[in-house]
């Protein structure tokens, strides 16, 4: 067979492949963007239904329907309260869990990493019937610092590891320079190690906020008050309580839910696509 047409065969069998992987990215495309435009087309339409399609006419009155203590206010505030928290919390615990880890060698290291990459797949359900009797045992069912606590215990494994990781690519000897001119690992830690693993303390940052932020299960199990309950669960108030589910409501509901979490990546997104950009001050 002459070069020439082995080469066109080639170059057809290539585009069909790239034409056939280009439909199933859009495929994939779809199924995500349907779920979110139906989210936003519904929140001003006065009609919406579970169809996707272009409102008949436009309004504003299923936001000013929510826009109230009761319904969008206090859920969103308790929301805040405890992702906020936790997320702090679990930040702060994994960078100190990590710095050892990372820095310093030990024949428990490998055990440790490994029962925390086990931790990470335990199934949240599994543990909730005992955390529930121990908090009751301990007075700590229905308050915000307990949901709080067991928020971020639920994060540190995965954030620990992530955190482990991201540290391990700031080079030592910029710490060794700095405990020569007296510094402590303390402060080695905050001044020098986590400054320059910004990327990796934003990755951490959205991972738990955004993994809590979303979470039903447990603040539903944990707290009792409707006043404490975070809009996660209060979301589901929409869903057929009076024997109808409000769709306009519930596409405004969630279009203000989304927007915390998306203001956080949006504010964190630079030092997302960051590096660490070290090689230069290690060799000066």
């Amino acid at each position: 067979m002459p070069r020439s047409r082995r080469g066109s065969g080639h170059r057809s069998r290539r585009r069909s492949r790239r034409l056939a992987a280009d439909l199933g990215l859009l495929v994939v495309a779809a199924a995500f963007v349907l779920p979110l435009g139906w989210v936003v087309l519904s929140a001003v339409d006065p009609h919406a239904g579970l169809r996707v399609k272009i409102p008949d006419g436009f309004t504003f009155g299923n936001f000013d329907a929510i826009l109230t203590p009761d319904i969008t206010y206090t859920p969103l505030l308790n929301s805040l309260i405890l992702c906020g928290g936790a997320t702090a919390l679990t930040v702060v615990c994994a960078a100190l869990a990590a710095y050892p880890l990372s820095r310093y060698r030990s024949r428990l290291n490998r055990p440790f990493l490994l029962s925390i990459l086990f931790a990470t797949s335990l199934p949240i359900t599994a543990i909730m019937v005992p955390v529930y009797a121990l908090f009751v045992r301990i007075n700590l069912i229905d308050t915000m610092q307990g949901t709080i606590l067991f928020f971020a215990a639920s994060q540190l494994p995965f954030a620990i590891w992530l955190m482990k990781n991201f540290m391990d690519g700031v080079p030592k000897e910029l710490e060794e320079a700095a405990w020569t001119d007296g510094a402590n690992s303390a402060q080695s830690l905050v001044r020098i190690v986590l400054p320059l693993m910004g990327p990796g303390l934003a990755v951490v940052t959205v991972f738990a906020f955004v993994t809590m932020w979303g979470n039903f299960f447990v603040p539903f199990m944990l707290l009792l008050s409707p006043d404490q309950m975070p809009a996660s669960v209060s979301i589901n108030d929409f869903f057929g309580n009076r024997g109808m589910v409000a769709y306009g409501q519930l596409a405004a509901f969630s279009v203000i839910y989304s927007t915390p979490v998306i203001l956080l990546y949006v504010l964190v997104a630079r030092r997302l696509g960051g590096g660490f950009a070290l090689g230069g001050a290690v060799k000066g």
